[in-house]
């Protein structure tokens, strides 16, 4: 299974209501594993098992009224944990 981790640039955030905020409108709109935002960094953290409509991360930021500055995402395969691969449907 693939694991998607994005990292968003979010500017206008300014302390942790802004950053509860931002993690609700990812929780409420997307089927995500994780999510973790800093007003310090001006960055949220995404993780998730399908890829996000990026389009619609700009706009619900942009509704939100802070102003998404960049989008990096990164794929890479989920390691399986051990009792997954012990209890494995062959």
């Amino acid at each position: 299974m693939k694991k998607y981790t994005y990292t968003l640039n979010i500017e206008g955030m300014k302390c942790g209501m802004c950053e509860t905020h931002i993690n609700d409108v990812f929780r409420r709109n997307f089927n995500i594993k994780s999510v973790k935002s800093s007003h310090f960094d001006n960055q949220t953290i995404v993780v998730t098992n399908e890829e996000l409509d990026e389009e619609k991360i700009t706009n619900l930021i942009k509704e939100t009224g802070y102003e998404l500055k960049g989008i990096n995402r990164v794929e890479e395969e989920e390691k399986e944990g051990l009792f997954k691969r012990l209890f494995k449907k062959k």
